[in-house]
């Protein structure tokens, strides 16, 4: 199987690939300017693409977009998250509804920020969007792959959690405050985190993949998520520490866009289940935290 991936040099992107070439399979990175190595020619930025390239590829992954928490949300990263995705995904998506021979399916990016922040509410893959910055992003990313969609190509949004991984990831800013003893839960520790180990994340973008009869809206959370304060507890305790302390509210009243991130990053509640993943017979390697967490 050939499969074209964009982002294929980032956390999972990265991972997605060696594990398909493990299998023997090909991957075909999407290449902007001035990156080394071999691929498909693309520059989001510019509107352009090497649409040859993907002719008779089999799958496509699209996973590049600007790192939501990259720096504060200012105006311009805000447009910059926004814009890197949609214009990336639009772009992407026309190419592949042009070809004479399109791939059989296209993967492409999202997030469970999908839902907004929503409490105690459980979130299957059919629960309406929210109101919020994500939201709304997530909501316009989706959209832009509908001219794949009306010309024929089977398309699946990878609406991902929180993604555990032995190196960078969501762990990788929090893991010296942990290791040095000051891990801390957020206000409360009410709000619900739904996450994934990157083992599974791969596997469920496979699963996507090779299953013809997943298409649309794919939680990518494990089926257990927990509270804040649980997670602050259970991240801790695999490093041999606990976690006594508590980061106030009040640290969402920064300014300059920093307020916001930590706003949307620690005190939102996503309750996500995977439902489509369940039914469709994806069995999680890493459904419960704490082995997680100790895996990574």
């Amino acid at each position: 199987m050939d499969v074209a991936v964009s982002g294929a040099s980032g956390l999972i992107g990265s991972a997605l690939r060696a594990s398909l070439e493990a299998d023997g399979h090909q991957v075909v990175p999407l290449l902007r300017p001035g990156r080394p190595g071999r691929g498909i020619a693309w520059d989001p930025e510019h509107g352009t693409i090497d649409a040859s390239g993907l002719e008779s590829i089999d799958a496509v992954v699209h996973l590049a977009g600007e790192g939501v928490a990259a720096g504060p949300w200012t105006h311009r990263h805000r447009t910059a998250v926004l814009r890197s995705r949609v214009d990336g995904t639009r772009l992407l998506a026309g190419a592949l509804a042009g070809l004479d021979l399109p791939p059989s399916v296209l993967v492409s990016g999202s997030a469970i920020g999908y839902y907004g922040s929503r409490g105690d509410e459980p979130l299957p893959e059919d629960a309406g969007p929210g109101h919020d910055f994500l939201a709304r992003v997530c909501i316009a990313w989706e959209a832009a792959t509908a001219v794949a969609e009306d010309a024929g190509i089977r398309t699946v949004h990878v609406r991902t959690g929180m993604v555990l991984a032995p190196r960078g990831g969501a762990l990788g800013p929090q893991r010296p405050l942990f290791r040095a003893g000051l891990g801390a839960k957020a206000g409360r520790g009410t709000q619900w985190v739904s996450w994934i180990h990157l083992d599974d994340e791969v596997g469920a973008i496979r699963h996507a993949i090779t299953r013809a009869d997943v298409a649309g809206a794919v939680n990518l959370a494990a089926p257990h998520p927990v509270t804040n304060a649980a997670f602050a507890r259970a991240f801790a305790a695999s490093l041999g520490r606990r976690a006594r302390l508590t980061i106030p509210r009040l640290a969402t009243a920064v300014p300059f866009g920093v307020g916001q991130l930590v706003d949307s990053l620690l005190f939102a509640s996503q309750r996500v289940a995977p439902d489509v993943l369940e039914q469709t017979g994806y069995r999680f390697e890493h459904p419960e935290l704490a082995e997680a967490l100790a895996h990574v």
